[in-house]
């Protein structure tokens, strides 16, 4: 390719002395090259751009267009500097547009228009021998990297959330001792109690007893599901139906959404495809969800659930009409700790996205105030988890 070049060199230097045909030939070896190069510019993920110092664009493809949000009629007319402002303070510009330096850069800038993007930015001058400034151009690679500034933020936050449940977790396995001891103790001071005469004195310490165990047994609730929330079990995948998990967890749920008013609608195919999952886990998840849009609805209402499948996933929805969860909060939802209700512990959707996680599926959540809460869960086919599985 080199030499494919040096003889195209050779042949413009001279391209006084060449005849009509070699100088017709020459031009539609340039046109050539000039529509390859193109296509390859057109074709690039990545953004191009050629400007002048003063920021006027003389060259934008097609990416670099969608990423700043201009238009190919516009792009011999545009200033840089002046459409894309974050770009000049970012680039060190001088209060006349030009660069003050004329170095390569290397930056990273969040774009708020069209859409917002991290968007890492090389800039090189286009030609070193160009000795005025106001002559000079600059090519600039713009390569969007917000996935992968999201993703690297995520692995951090969850480095941190790690180191922090870890440490709880040590914290949390400490204190079941002495509130076994205090269990210990309660029993022995409610026997002892009870062999006293029934007195109003006495009847006030069966009181406070009983408000001791009450505390002692929701702090070992708590204790215990945040241990089953940070220290997993592998789940034993096996071939499953979900509808069989989804009936029990609702047939165990009966007693206490009748008591609470609350209807359960099935939408249920007639039958789903086979999924890989472990039972007791995929029974915990739709238990957390179920009971929590029960809790959802003060004066009863309806949870509507519905089982489908297309040719990939299974797919179970859970509706409820109760108080819904305000926008600004639903990205807390699988924080631990996290809890609309006054009594929740705050780790039971945690548990449901770490479960979901386990068996290669995922967890949508829509619900808007006042009108009620629709979780999706979504989980892989059996032919689609194997086929995952054998790729990588």
């Amino acid at each position: 390719m080199k030499m494919h070049h040096d003889t195209l060199d050779s042949l413009i230097d001279r391209v006084d002395e060449l005849d009509d045909a070699s100088r017709a030939s020459l031009i539609s070896r340039l046109a050539r090259e000039r529509h390859l190069l193109g296509t390859v510019m057109n074709s690039l993920r990545e953004g191009i751009l050629v400007v002048e110092a003063s920021g006027r664009l003389e060259f934008a493809n097609p990416a670099s267009q969608e990423m700043l949000g201009i238009r190919e009629r516009d792009v011999g007319e545009t200033i840089l500097w002046r459409a894309v402002p974050d770009l000049a303070r970012t680039l060190k510009m001088s209060s006349k547009g030009y660069l003050l330096e004329e170095v390569n850069v290397s930056r990273e800038l969040e774009l708020t228009y069209p859409q917002r993007r991290i968007v890492r930015i090389y800039l090189v001058p286009f030609d070193d021998s160009l000795q005025d400034v106001q002559l000079a151009r600059y090519v600039v690679i713009l390569s969007d990297i917000t996935k992968e500034y999201a993703r690297t933020r995520q692995e951090i936050e969850d480095e941190r959330v790690k180191s922090i449940l870890e440490l709880a977790a040590g914290v949390a396995h400490e204190l079941g001792n002495p509130l076994n001891s205090l269990t210990i103790h309660l029993q022995v001071m409610r026997r002892r109690l009870k062999k006293l005469a029934d007195t109003a004195e006495t009847e006030k310490l069966g009181k406070s007893l009983d408000i001791c165990s009450g505390e002692v047994e929701r702090l070992d609730s708590i204790i215990t599901h945040f241990l089953e929330a940070v220290r997993p079990t592998q789940p034993d995948l096996r071939d499953l139906d979900l509808i069989a998990p989804l009936e029990e967890s609702i047939e165990f749920l009966g007693p206490e959404l009748e008591s609470a008013g609350v209807r359960v609608d099935l939408e249920l195919a007639a039958s789903l495809p086979i999924v890989q999952g472990d039972r007791d886990q995929i029974k915990q998840v739709f238990f957390n969800i179920v009971k929590n849009a029960r809790q959802a609805m003060i004066s009863g209402g309806i949870i509507r659930i519905r089982a489908f499948a297309d040719d990939e996933f299974v797919y179970i929805q859970i509706g409820d009409t109760g108080e819904g969860i305000p926008q600004e909060e639903l990205g807390k939802v699988f924080q631990p700790y996290f809890s609309t209700k006054k009594d929740g512990h705050g780790l039971g959707m945690m548990i449901v996205e770490r479960i979901m996680r386990d068996h290669g599926g995922q967890i949508g959540i829509n619900s808007r105030s006042g009108v009620g809460t629709l979780v999706t869960l979504q989980f892989p086919q059996k032919h689609r988890r194997i086929r995952l599985l054998e790729d990588h």
